[in-house]
């Protein structure tokens, strides 16, 4: 038991000595409204990094100087590093809004009408320029069921899934 515990510090340890790139986005497709509803969770630390580097200048996404501004360098970042195609054919995608929790920001983007027959190729760069270790993890979730999950990282940015 005395080795679990010296394990589970020095795997704690590492952890934090060396950490971890990820995101995490959630698409769901509404049949009723026909759009892809879109959640996107980002540490917003590792944000900071990549929109300040995005836009060539100093960003605090907890203390913003101008909430309007900091809103549309979000919006341009997201539509810049999230592209989805359904049915081979582009989709738009609209920005919603956000909530900062804990150290993480939860988006909200949705898709103009887009009837849904059989595949969908989702493209998720967020973060990557900056931090090669990134990870972007998506679920999609289609006609109800369980969710189809994409690993997305550099040199793998888009990947196409058949329903």
């Amino acid at each position: 038991m005395h080795h679990l515990y010296i394990c589970l510090i020095s795997w704690g340890w590492l952890a934090f000595a060396h950490p971890f790139f990820i995101s995490l986005t959630e698409i769901r497709y509404n049949d009723s409204c026909q759009k892809l509803e879109i959640a996107q969770k980002i540490f917003w630390d590792d944000l900071e990094v990549s929109l300040g580097n995005y836009h060539d200048t100093s960003i605090d996404v907890l203390n913003p100087e101008d909430q309007k501004l900091l809103e549309r360098q979000f919006s341009e970042y997201l539509m810049a590093h999230n592209k989805i195609t359904v049915n081979g054919k582009p989709v738009k995608l609209n920005f919603i809004g956000y909530e900062v929790e804990e150290e993480a920001i939860w988006f909200y983007l949705e898709s103009a009408p887009t009837p849904f027959e059989k595949s969908i190729t989702v493209e998720n760069s967020v973060l990557i320029e900056d931090h090669d270790s990134q990870q972007n993890i998506v679920h999609i979730y289609i006609r109800g069921g369980s969710p189809k999950s994409l690993l997305l990282r550099k040199d793998h940015e888009r990947e196409t899934l058949n329903f």
